[in-house]
């Protein structure tokens, strides 16, 4: 069904760009497109990309989105960046997998992120009575709440194991996320180069390629390879440096810098262009 799109705050301004991403959006079709984050490196910012980009979705959707937390690991994860509250997590999800197609049981187990994302955080605890699920348990919670919400945006580990090139091709859109520095721009590159040669070339030629920036300035050499990157990836974004991003809080990308948010929300539009829609989108998207 389609809904009438939201408000666009006004820290995100006007122009066509936005206009444009709330009105796709809020003309998504029913059946959750899922978006797959993984990376060629680990501690590249997959989970603060996740949450920020949930955090954008989450305000351009007139339904819920939810944030996964699928990494398999016992810390860390998209549980920093969201508004603490409830104790629920991954396993709990897992406990009560058939009874996630019901929107009151699956809500009950979420946290919330300062937009309204919500966010399935990881299992922390390693004991006999709680652990983080296995993947076979965690692809049957991801399928349960796929009838529940309007998009699914997975934190998935490093693609460097079977199941995450699994989760990967499974993705209505794969996100691949790197640090601007040599060795990530290029590793990403590696990646690409052997998900076609595995016979995922539509999954290479889909994802769209998230560089995080870490400093303000960035050395010549790897605008150099990140300029082989672009020629490589179908669609690769940069996101700026801003130290909200740094922080291990509650993220809102409202608080962001102009840069910042521009830069999402071409990340956003790059996904949700991705995406089945609805034809006709109702009204035109109002700005505060």
């Amino acid at each position: 069904m389609t809904r009438g799109p939201r408000e666009i705050p006004r820290e995100f301004g006007g122009g066509s760009r936005v206009e444009s991403l709330w009105l796709r959006t809020a003309s998504l079709h029913a059946g959750c497109p899922l978006v797959s984050v993984s990376s060629a490196d680990g501690g590249v910012g997959r989970s603060t990309l996740t949450v920020a980009l949930g955090g954008v979705l989450a305000l351009a959707s007139p339904a819920p989105i939810v944030a996964v937390d699928a990494t398999g690991r016992a810390w860390g994860g998209v549980g920093h960046r969201v508004i603490r509250g409830g104790s629920a997590t991954a396993w709990d999800a897992s406990v009560a997998e058939h009874r996630l197609a019901d929107p009151q049981v699956a809500e009950e187990l979420m946290r919330r992120g300062p937009t309204g994302l919500r966010v399935l955080v990881g299992e922390s605890r390693m004991t006999a009575q709680r652990r983080p699920p296995t993947w076979s348990e965690m692809f049957g919670v991801i399928g349960h709440l796929r009838s529940v919400y309007a998009m699914a945006l997975l934190d998935l580990p490093a693609a460097d194991n079977t199941p995450t090139w699994r989760a990967l091709g499974w993705a209505t859109v794969p996100v691949l996320v790197t640090r601007a520095t040599v060795d990530a721009l290029q590793h990403t590159m590696r990646l690409l180069a052997h998900l076609k040669a595995a016979g995922l070339g539509q999954v290479a030629e889909s994802a769209v390629v998230v560089v995080m920036t870490t400093t303000h300035s960035t050395a010549r050499e790897v605008r150099a390879v990140e300029h082989l990157a672009r020629q490589a990836a179908t669609h690769l974004v940069r996101v700026p440096f801003d130290p909200v991003l740094a922080r291990p809080d509650p993220l809102d990308p409202r608080s962001l810098s102009k840069a910042t948010r521009t830069a999402l929300t071409e990340v956003a539009a790059a996904v949700v262009d991705r995406c089945p829609a609805a034809p006709d989108p109702r009204g035109a998207a109002p700005v505060a």
